[in-house]
């Protein structure tokens, strides 16, 4: 997921997709717990969207995008 993609989404987009990978990343971590999945590096990616989305939402709610994007 880019940057500027989920700047373009709304909160409530960004809040659902959020749960989402949330709940993508526990069953990620489970699978690669019991050896059931090769992929990874796919956690580390889910954990990093994760941060940008939290990241994001934070900005606006402090509103320092705000004023910045034009």
């Amino acid at each position: 997921m880019k940057i500027e993609d989920i700047r373009a989404k709304t909160d409530a987009e960004l809040e659902f997709d959020l749960n989402g990978l949330k709940k993508d990343l526990f069953d990620a971590r489970f699978r690669a717990g019991t050896g059931t999945d090769g992929n990874t590096s796919r956690i580390r990616e889910m954990k990093r969207n994760i941060a940008r989305i939290n990241t994001i939402l934070h900005e606006r709610a402090l509103g320092v995008r705000d004023a910045a994007s034009k």
